[in-house]
């Protein structure tokens, strides 16, 4: 594999090297953000995780009747969900209720909270 080759005259190696060093530390991290954000990248998806964080937890048939879609297409959108580690389940008779676990609501929190927030940050031009 051929290296890089840069054309600046003076690179400093010392905060090329600092810089590997923390991404090498946070590669956990940031692989666990990522998929995160891959996974609420869908608009469907960040509408569940939404109404999940503002309602603690909801079940199939309450997200189906809110966001107007058939239940087998949230269904599959929690599925992927459930099975990126971001949501669980809460059994109660016949009913799944599905919740974000914990650990995600912190970073979840930052993107509802530009959500909630006025809608003109996010307006384009």
């Amino acid at each position: 594999m051929e290296r890089n080759v840069c054309i600046r005259v003076l690179a400093d190696i010392d905060q090329i090297n600092g810089c590997k060093s923390k991404i090498e530390k946070k590669e956990n991290a940031i692989t666990q953000l990522a998929a995160l954000l891959g996974l609420a990248g869908n608009e469907v998806r960040l509408k569940i995780l939404y109404l999940l964080y503002e309602e603690d937890e909801l079940c199939v048939c309450d997200l189906s009747d809110i966001l107007n879609m058939n239940i087998s297409a949230i269904s599959q959108h929690l599925r992927k969900l459930k099975e990126g580690n971001i949501v669980d389940i809460r059994k109660e008779g016949q009913t799944y209720f599905y919740f974000i676990k914990s650990n995600y609501l912190l970073i979840l929190e930052s993107f509802f909270n530009i959500i909630n927030s006025k809608s003109n940050l996010l307006k384009t031009v």
